[in-house]
């Protein structure tokens, strides 16, 4: 992870500021505990696996300050040169510098304990400590889709990402891609003009948004949502930076769809990392002679359900790991709910988990008999209810 040392211009500017830097007062900071976090992130040779186990070891990032070098080695992936820079942190790290320009861009600093922390990320073992967001994350995000694809995108895939992160956003998913050229562009538009709310991950931070001519867009995102690093504010996009991206566009998400990708694009280290995750891989098939679309083909030839339309990704999002409190007030337990009618969300909440008589659902639904009998078997056809007899039924 790219830090920053204290000394350069920019920081000395903003270090002698007369205005005090309070942590937990408004964007751009929020705990001391999520400052120190922050300290110990931003040392040369400390990545989010090594970060995590560090604290895991000691509890807190006071206690790593303080614990003595042999207790640091005792810890896996922390070596002479991590425990020289843990040492000399407060000499390096302006930690003070970079929460300012945060608060004045209004960018909030978020660690893994506070409230407003993905709870979609707090599962993979090499999540974030920290997160730097622009806009803001809300509970409804857990119900999400990651687009990706190639930066050199056809007409034809470009038309596909903008149309169904449409049909997405209107459905009440959002949108989860990288804000690079091509299909991530293209989804966060059709997030966007879906009216609904779309997530970009950078892999830079948020004072060099990469590519520059993506700068009003990030703006644009952020209003509908929210845009997200890892990184510190001036840390410059590298290669390497960008595969590391991709396991938070996958873990923020209930699946990842490729729309279109090569047999060698970073869009497949996504889905590769999304199987790992055990979240649900999506492609949208393409033409056999397009090398555009090569990659996606082979997806779907080892076993990713091929996507035609919305409908083909909502049944395959499955249920969510807690229920998800829509804008419209209802309580989402499956993906698939979203496509649901009013007099289907009627029948479904009148169904328990466990064994419900079917006159039970007509009852407390108050729909004629024959519309539930109709509607049960919809609910059964999408996965949402099984029939446990003939006069029984349960939510799943």
């Amino acid at each position: 992870m790219e830090s920053i040392e204290a000394g350069s211009a920019e920081e000395r500017d903003l270090a002698s500021d007369s205005e005090s830097i309070s942590a937990g007062a408004g964007p751009g900071c929020s705990s001391d505990s999520a400052i120190e976090t922050l300290r110990l992130a931003m040392l040369p040779g400390i990545g989010p696996r090594t970060l995590t186990a560090l604290l895991e070891s000691f509890g807190d990032p006071a206690s790593v300050f303080a614990a003595p070098d042999h207790q640091l080695a005792s810890v896996h992936g922390v070596g002479p040169k991590v425990i020289t820079a843990i040492r000399s942190a407060k000499d390096t790290i302006d930690v003070d510098a970079i929460a300012h320009w945060c608060r004045r861009e209004r960018v909030e600093i978020v660690s893994d304990e506070s409230d407003h922390y993905p709870r979609m990320l707090s599962d993979l073992p090499d999540a974030p400590p920290i997160l730097f967001v622009d806009g803001q994350v809300i509970e409804e995000d857990e119900i999400a889709v990651a687009i990706v694809g190639t930066r050199h995108a056809t007409v034809y895939g470009l038309k596909q990402a903008e149309h169904l992160a449409y049909s997405l956003s209107r459905a009440g998913v959002t949108v989860v891609s990288g804000l690079a050229r091509g299909i991530d562009a293209a989804a966060h538009e059709g997030a966007m003009a879906g009216g609904g709310r779309t997530i970009a991950v950078l892999g830079s931070g948020h004072g060099q948004i990469y590519p520059k001519e993506h700068q009003g867009m990030a703006k644009a995102v952020a209003a509908h949502g929210a845009v997200i690093s890892e990184y510190p504010p001036y840390a410059k996009p590298r290669a390497g930076m960008f595969p590391q991206r991709n396991r938070i566009i996958a873990g923020l998400a209930l699946a990842t769809l490729v729309v279109e990708a090569p047999d060698r694009s970073g869009a497949l280290i996504t889905a590769r990392i999304a199987m790992e995750q055990n979240r649900e891989v999506l492609a949208v098939p393409g033409p056999v002679t397009s090398r555009a679309s090569r990659g996606c083909n082979q997806l779907i030839r080892d076993g990713a359900k091929l996507i035609q339309s919305v409908d083909d990704i909502l049944e395959e999002l499955g249920p969510m790991r807690s229920p998800v409190q829509t804008a419209d007030g209802h309580q989402v337990r499956n993906a698939a709910e979203l496509k649901l009618n009013e007099l289907e969300r009627k029948v479904l909440g009148a169904i328990d988990p466990e064994s419900t008589p079917i006159d039970q659902v007509i009852q407390r639904s108050g729909l004629p008999a024959q519309r539930v009998i109709a509607i049960i078997s919809v609910l059964e056809m999408r996965r949402l209810i099984r029939r446990l007899s003939g006069q029984y039924v349960s939510r799943i």
